[in-house]
C-alpha cells in the first residue's frame, strides 16, 4: 500500500479526539490498516495510532514483538525475518484500570528521539473490534498494557508528553518546532 507522513508534536492535529468507526471490517479500514502497518514498520516503531497520519479515526496497532528486536534476526538461509505479530484494535475502549502503577520509558513516533519515565497502570481490560467486526475483550499487562495506553490516548488527542511538567513539554516543542523548521 504506502507510507505515509507521520505528524510531528506540536502539530494540532495530534491534540484532537479521534472519531468512532462506524463499519470496522469495511475496504476503507483495511487499506488504512495496512498503510499504518507499512508506517510503523517502515520508522521503525511498535505501535501507532491513526491520528499520528493524520486520519481522525479510533484505529491503532501494534507489535509489541518488534520491542524485543527479534526483527533484527534475519534466516540467513531464507533472507526472510521472522513474521510479524501485527494487532489491530478498532474502537477501543479501557473497561479497567489497575490500581497497581508501572514506569517504563517511552517514545513515539510523533515526538522523535525524545524519551521519557512514565507511570501507568500495570493492567488493564479492554474491548475492542478487529478487521472482521468482531467484537473482543481481554485483559492485558506489563508492556502490552502500557504500549495499549500510549496508542489509544492519541485516539483522545493526548501524548505521552503531556503527562510532563509544563516546562519539560515547553524544551520539546522548543526543541522539535526548531529541528523540523530546518
Amino acid at each position: 500500500m504506502a507510507i505515509r507522513e507521520i505528524l510531528i508534536y506540536p502539530d494540532d492535529l495530534l491534540a484532537q479526539v479521534a472519531m468512532p468507526v462506524a463499519d470496522p471490517a469495511s475496504d476503507e479500514i483495511k487499506a488504512l490498516v495496512q498503510d499504518m502497518a507499512d508506517t510503523m514498520y517502515n520508522a521503525p516503531g511498535v505501535g501507532l495510532a491513526a491520528p499520528q497520519i493524520g486520519v481522525s479515526l479510533r484505529v491503532a496497532i501494534t507489535d509489541t514483538d518488534w520491542r524485543s528486536g527479534r526483527y533484527d534476526e534475519i534466516d540467513e538461509d531464507k533472507k526472510v525475518a521472522p513474521e510479524r505479530n501485527l494487532k489491530v484494535w478498532i474502537n477501543p475502549e479501557f473497561l479497567w484500570h489497575s490500581d497497581a502503577l508501572q514506569t517504563f520509558e517511552e517514545g513515539c513516533l510523533s515526538v522523535p528521539e525524545i524519551y521519557e519515565d512514565i507511570e501507568r497502570p500495570a493492567a488493564v481490560r479492554l474491548r475492542w473490534y478487529d478487521l472482521q467486526g468482531v467484537q473482543h475483550e481481554k485483559d492485558f499487562e506489563d508492556f502490552l498494557a502500557v504500549a495499549l495506553q500510549h496508542e489509544f490516548d492519541h485516539l483522545d488527542g493526548k501524548l505521552f508528553v503531556d503527562y510532563l511538567s509544563p516546562l519539560k513539554r515547553k524544551m520539546i516543542r522548543k526543541k522539535l518546532v526548531k529541528f523540523y523548521k530546518k
